[in-house]
């Protein structure tokens, strides 16, 4: 049962700059009423009243969802002041560019809190609720690098890993409830995950797609019925790798070695 944007209610985390923010604002521009969710307040409040400009009642809520008690209580009030939701949408991640042998378990705790154990609180908070009101639709914004392991990024990939194999099983389980499950997969696009401090340069260094192309695959998932999104079309690639993984990893050695592909 697909979610007609104009009239809905969502819920869409990491919303302070890059694909969250391109969607929370698309999503409003469409009719939805929005809820935003991120760490940092200032930069909510610039993304909420360009919401707010098209869905007055538009909210946010700051927090650090690497934090899942925190989690649990935002999906609640978000509920709560909206009086249900519609759809969530799972974005927030950090990226992680380190080698395996430079990362403590620590690193990798910390990214996999927040990249898939963020949305699986928020998820499982909302899921009883969706599913007693028979409709909504769930959409977790995973990477290609959750269909490929990209050299330099383990942890990260292994989160968005993780988050593909969990969206697949909701899928199954929920199909006939009435609640939805989609999966988007955004390859290299132009946001700050780039820049941040922390990270080792990155593999890629190649052309960016901008976020607004993420958020309207995003809303076309919430409204249509495919269940798998990629954002460029790379599904490609990750069919050259299931039908041929020696092959594939022999590229992906070459490609971090200096070679092109």
């Amino acid at each position: 049962m697909a979610v007609e944007l104009a009239g809905s209610r969502i819920l869409v985390t990491g919303a302070s700059s890059g694909i969250g923010a391109a969607t929370a604002v698309h999503l409003a521009e469409r009719g939805a009423t929005v809820g935003l969710v991120a760490r940092r307040a200032d930069r909510l409040d610039a993304v909420l009243e360009q919401c707010r400009a098209h869905a007055p009642e538009s909210q946010r809520w700051t927090a650090d969802l690497s934090k899942l008690h925190t989690t649990a209580l935002i999906a609640d009030q978000a509920w709560k002041a909206f009086d249900g939701l519609d759809a969530i949408v799972n974005n927030a991640a950090v990226p992680k560019r380190r080698r395996a042998a430079e990362l403590t378990v620590e690193q990798v705790e910390q990214v996999m809190r927040v990249n898939f154990l963020s949305p699986t609180q928020l998820t499982l908070r909302l899921l009883p609720r969706m599913v007693e009101a028979g409709r909504g639709v769930i959409v977790n914004v995973s990477s290609l690098a959750g269909r490929v392991g990209v050299p330099g990024e383990p942890a990260y990939s292994a989160s968005k890993f993780a988050l593909c194999g969990w969206t697949e099983c909701l899928a199954i389980e929920l199909a006939g409830t009435g609640v939805d499950v989609r999966l988007v997969l955004p390859g290299a696009i132009d946001t700050e995950i780039w820049d941040l401090p922390d990270n080792d340069p990155p593999v890629y260094d190649g052309p960016k797609e901008p976020p607004e192309d993420v958020a309207k695959a995003i809303a076309a998932a919430i409204e249509g019925d495919r269940f798998e999104t990629y954002v460029p079309d790379l599904k490609a690639v990750v069919e050259f790798k299931t039908s041929d993984a020696d092959a594939y990893l022999a590229g992906a050695v070459s490609y971090r070695d200096g070679g092109r592909l």
